[in-house]
């Protein structure tokens, strides 16, 4: 990766990911989909809204512009009627093997707000980095998602549970029948 530039590293943008491996969530997943077919569902706002949020919760809204400097924005809601923003920009698409993109915490209208809005930690970054690889393994697909950094206790198992629920959901989407459309 690029060195930072003294601006984003003033206002704690991940521009350098040279993080200790502690700091960094790993989940890896097998999946009974070729490549193509995941990238799709984690790249098309009508499938992704199917089932990136954990298991009590619902995705009501989900918008992506796929492109380097792209954005996606993303409200996941709970039980109770709470909505949960985030935001993220696009660093690196290599379709359909790998996506990279930041994330934040982010307000209704997109724009970055505190983690503490959410009730996270002092500690939680402002802004992380999500890498995720698709691998094709004789027509499945190996799902790699790296999400750094995050500090250790607590709330990166809190976000590795929700993580590993909203991945539970996709590949029970991928697994139930679609039409090409939905594809």
């Amino acid at each position: 990766a690029p060195p930072a530039c003294p601006e984003e590293m003033a206002m704690g943008k991940v521009s350098d990911i040279s993080k200790p491996a502690s700091a960094t969530l790993v989940i890896s997943r097998m999946l009974d989909a070729p490549p193509q077919e995941v990238f799709g569902a984690w790249t098309q706002p009508d499938r992704l809204r199917q089932w990136l949020s954990p298991k009590a919760f619902t995705c009501p809204f989900c918008e992506i512009d796929l492109r380097p400097g792209g954005t996606v924005r993303v409200c996941m809601r709970s039980v109770e009627g709470k909505d949960y923003w985030s935001r993220g920009e696009y660093l690196e698409i290599v379709e359909p093997e790998r996506l990279v993109y930041t994330d934040s915490f982010a307000d209704a209208d997109g724009n970055t707000v505190s983690p503490q809005t959410y009730g996270m930690g002092a500690e939680w970054p402002v802004e992380a980095l999500v890498t995720v690889t698709f691998a094709n393994e004789e027509g499945r697909t190996r799902l790699t998602l790296e999400h750094s950094p995050l500090p250790a206790g607590e709330q990166r198992d809190m976000c590795r549970q929700g993580w590993n629920e909203c991945l539970d959901k996709l590949a029970a989407y991928l697994a139930a029948p679609q039409t090409e459309a939905e594809r």
